[in-house]
């Protein structure tokens, strides 16, 4: 196992903590006015699936599990759970619901993403860091924004709102970041 400091962990990451075993859901790292440096992180248990936050310095250094980090294609989800295939031994895998947990709105038909797996389980899922989706409600231009100062919201494909720019109309095709649902870009298909 590696040791890195708490200011370097990011979702996804795979951390041991007194030989228990936690998915990352969520890293920020706060700088107060006064005082230490903190990283707050919000992470979830494996065995058990229990949701627990903690906050270190950003110096202290954590236990990063070393788990297998592979790449896998989404297929489909059902009741048994979310379905992946290994594109090169072509090896499907079912993933807990829990593990992929408010990610599933980002899932596309044979989206590339990253899994660990530790004793031959999937116990955490990375989404690829940008996506592209299509906007299906925004509201109109109004005459006199300027597209440097205003965002409006709109909704995309998938259910999720997004601030975009006044320019974006309904049916543009808007590249997304997945951990914030930010708008980064239109895209450029």
């Amino acid at each position: 196992m590696a040791k890195v400091i708490a200011s370097q962990l990011r979702k996804g990451n795979v951390v041991d903590i007194n030989e228990q075993l936690y998915v990352i859901l969520s890293a920020q790292n706060v700088s107060p006015g006064k005082g230490t440096p903190v990283t707050q992180v919000d992470m979830r248990r494996i065995s058990d699936g229990t949701k627990v936050s903690d906050r270190w310095k950003t110096t202290d250094s954590v236990e990063r599990a070393h788990v297998e980090e592979k790449q896998f294609d989404f297929l489909y989800d059902d009741a048994e759970g979310f379905h992946f295939m290994d594109p090169e031994t072509f090896e499907q895998v079912a993933v807990d619901p829990d593990v992929v947990g408010d990610s599933k709105v980002w899932l596309r038909d044979g989206m590339r993403c990253y899994l660990s797996i530790h004793n031959e389980i999937a116990i955490a899922m990375q989404l690829p860091q940008k996506v592209t989706v299509e906007i299906v409600d925004t509201e109109p231009v109004v005459k006199g924004q300027t597209a440097s100062s205003s965002y409006k919201p709109a909704e995309a494909d998938n259910g999720v709102r997004v601030m975009v720019p006044p320019h974006i109309t309904t049916g543009t095709r808007v590249v997304v970041n997945t951990e914030d649902a930010t708008y980064v870009e239109r895209a450029k298909d």
